[in-house]
């Protein structure tokens, strides 16, 4: 006589975790790396979790911020990202910008910044030096007012107007005399970086007798960092390596968010004159009026 094991026959029904902790895991473990972007259907079906389920823990995730929710849909938030030592990401970031930083000192010779925005001020994640290194006040986690710096300048001009009226209230703190001083001031200057293409220029804006040009490196939502080449308010060429900058950014921002486009092919080492721009078009920017960076 045979006997079956009616256990093992019968069909296996799935049975979902009894634990929250246990539901949280798998939603969290949806999501494979830093830079993972999810829409609510590609979390549930990678958990194995109902829609309904899903959605309700990424809420309270949201709230917690263990999960980020924004426009293209969900990535892991500033607590889960701080369990591994690195709060904002920024390593990444840093990692991802080194080859471009070194790159645009080798072909300049000018001071390379990479930044990201902290409220109303610049963060300064790395600075790569000529020269001028030494001079320049700035430091690998120092700060300075984001509407005195080029770099700074670039990432506020892709935010909306009203978060930047929440950041700056009131009057603009002033580094130099050159210094952007007043809200409205500063809405027109972001209106023209914008018009730029998102070049910005300052010259002498947060240290005298220094002139920066910065580009800022986009994500999905908006600035993530920016790249500032400086130099000698004298001597600098803005206008000249302002294309090598752009093509810096976009790179980093490529191999940060690859989904967003292809990555541009690298230029061969050059000198400054050797821009992506016409003159023409170059001429048409610059003629634009500005808030004294010329």
């Amino acid at each position: 006589m045979t006997v079956v094991d009616t256990e093992t026959r019968a069909p296996e029904k799935r049975e979902l975790p009894a634990s929250m902790v246990e539901r949280m895991t798998l939603i969290l473990d949806a999501f494979e790396g830093r830079t993972a972007r999810l829409t609510l259907e590609e979390v549930a079906c990678r958990s194995g979790l109902p829609r309904s389920t899903v959605h309700r823990i990424l809420d309270q995730l949201v709230r917690l911020e263990w999960i980020e929710h924004a426009s293209f849909g969900y990535c892991l938030g500033r607590r889960s990202l701080g369990l591994a030592g690195d709060v904002n990401g920024h390593s990444q970031i840093r990692a991802a910008a080194a080859p471009v930083l070194h790159e645009l000192h080798m072909q300049t010779g000018m001071v390379v910044h990479l930044s990201v925005l902290d409220g109303s001020h610049s963060v300064y994640l790395d600075k790569i030096g000529g020269r001028l290194a030494s001079v320049l006040p700035s430091r690998v986690g120092g700060r300075a007012p984001a509407h005195a710096t080029a770099g700074g300048k670039a990432m506020l001009a892709w935010l909306d107007p009203e978060r930047v009226d929440t950041t700056f209230s009131g009057r603009l703190a002033k580094s130099t005399d050159r210094t952007i001083g007043e809200l409205g001031t500063l809405h027109q200057e972001l209106g023209r970086i914008r018009q730029r293409r998102g070049l910005a220029f300052e010259r002498g804006e947060a240290v005298r007798g220094v002139a920066c040009v910065g580009v800022a490196v986009r994500g999905h939502d908006g600035p993530v960092a920016s790249i500032a080449l400086c130099g000698d308010a004298r001597t600098a060429q803005l206008e000249r390596v302002a294309p090598l900058v752009a093509d810096g950014a976009r790179e980093v921002s490529a191999t940060l968010f690859p989904e967003l486009g292809a990555p541009r092919r690298r230029r061969p080492a050059a000198t400054p004159e050797r821009g992506s721009w016409s003159p023409q078009a170059l001429d048409r920017m610059l003629a634009m009026p500005s808030s004294g960076w010329l």
